[in-house]
This record gives C-alpha cells, structure tokens and sequence, in this order.
C-alpha cells in the first residue's frame, strides 16, 4: 500500500469507530509514529498533510527534528529518563509519559528556563502488566493534584498501553479503565481545569480504544508502514 492508501485506510477506519460509538471523527487526532522509518520517509507524512509526529528517543528522532522540526508537531511518546528531559524541551509540544515525580520536576525546571508550558498525558498503568510503564491507577489523583505545584507543565490527558495481544477486544477493559479514571478524576476535581484527553490506542487496537473515548491515537505500521514499504 502506498501511504495515501493507509491514510485514506485509517481514516475510513476512524470514521466509522466513531459512527458505531456515536462520536464525531473530529474528536480524534492521530499522532504518525515514525521511530522506524527514515527522515525521508517522515517527510512525506508530513506533505501527506499529517501534522503530528511521534518518537520515542531522542537519540532516533535528532536527525528527523533536525531536518523537520519546523513542519510539525512532535510527540514524545516513549519512556523519558530526566536526564535526557534537556534534550526534548522545547522541541516536542507534547510529552505521552509523565510518569512520576522526579520528571515532572525536570520537566518543569527545564520549561520554565525555557519560558515555555510542555503539554503532558500522564502514563497509567492500566492492565497492571509488570513491563508496562506508568504508574497505578490508584496514585493518579495525588499526582494530579500535585501538578498544580509545576506552573510549566499542562496536564491534559491520560496515557495507556494495552497489552500485546492479537485479538483487538482483549485491549477494551484496559481503554474503558483509563477513561473511567479520568471521569472520575474530574469529578473529584484533581485539578482546576478538567482532563480531556485520553491518549490510547495504537495499531492493532486503535478502532476499540475509539469506542471507548480515545481522543489521541499513536498510529506507526498501519499509517506509515515500515522502512521497506
């Protein structure tokens, strides 16, 4: 497939997720993972008109920012050590895995002398899976409400990772416990201004994670295919 065929394939995909869950396709926004393709091949999802652009290290994504940076919207999706926070400030509008406190620290250290707020999910672990990041679903509230205390980071959503798994349905209970555990943030007010943003939902299960109110979708092989397509 050429990638006009997989984009006009994912939002056909998305459009009809969002008929069968009685949203609209406005309400989702697809980030192209591009960790396993070149910078040339970044560049054309870019003229493709795709504005927002996901990696998940700093050390892959340099030369694609270096040569692009100014086109899109990066995403940092992937685990963030706070010593390389330095390397990602100011150049990815958004961070997918706020995930404790020593790296909200860093993050708001480092956005402040930038004189800049870095948008940022914080990373859930919803299924509990001992390989997955992010922090229990209990400790959410507290940490939330500790954001308030880091006036250069922005809270906006919530981020999960289903597990693995071949059969899309397995990931639903995991999509519905995150949006529940925003629905229930907000309504013990963590913070000031309500979490919107539930970022879930990737290739093998982004049509479910729809149904169940994902509003940020990290699309890579089923988007943007792989270095050899």
């Amino acid at each position: 497939m050429t990638l006009e065929q997989r984009i006009a394939h994912v939002n056909q995909a998305v459009s009809k997720a969002c008929e069968r869950a009685g949203r609209s396709p406005e309400e989702v926004n697809i980030v192209a993972v591009t960790k396993y393709v070149s910078t040339e091949k970044t560049a054309q999802v870019l003229d493709s008109g795709i504005l927002h652009i996901g990696e998940n290290r700093w050390q892959n994504a340099k030369p694609k920012w270096e040569a692009l940076g100014s086109r899109g919207v990066w995403h940092f999706i992937g685990q963030l050590q706070s010593n390389k926070v330095k390397d990602v400030i100011g150049k990815f509008a958004y961070i997918h895995s706020l995930d404790r406190l020593s790296l909200a620290k860093e993050l708001n250290r480092q956005a402040a002398a930038a004189d800049i707020t870095v948008k940022a999910f914080v990373q859930v672990n919803i299924s509990g899976e001992d390989s997955k990041s992010g922090m229990p679903p209990e400790k959410a509230y507290d940490f939330v409400r500790q954001m308030q205390d880091y006036p250069h980071i922005e809270v906006i959503g919530l981020m999960t990772m289903a597990p693995l798994d071949s059969d899309a349905e397995s990931a639903r209970p995991v999509f519905r416990g995150l949006r529940e555990l925003r629905d229930e943030l907000n309504a013990r007010g963590a913070q000031t201004e309500p979490i919107r943003h539930l970022s879930m939902g990737m290739s093998g299960d982004f049509e479910v994670a729809i149904e169940e109110g994902a509003t940020w979708l990290r699309l890579g092989s089923i988007l943007v295919g792989k270095e050899e397509d």
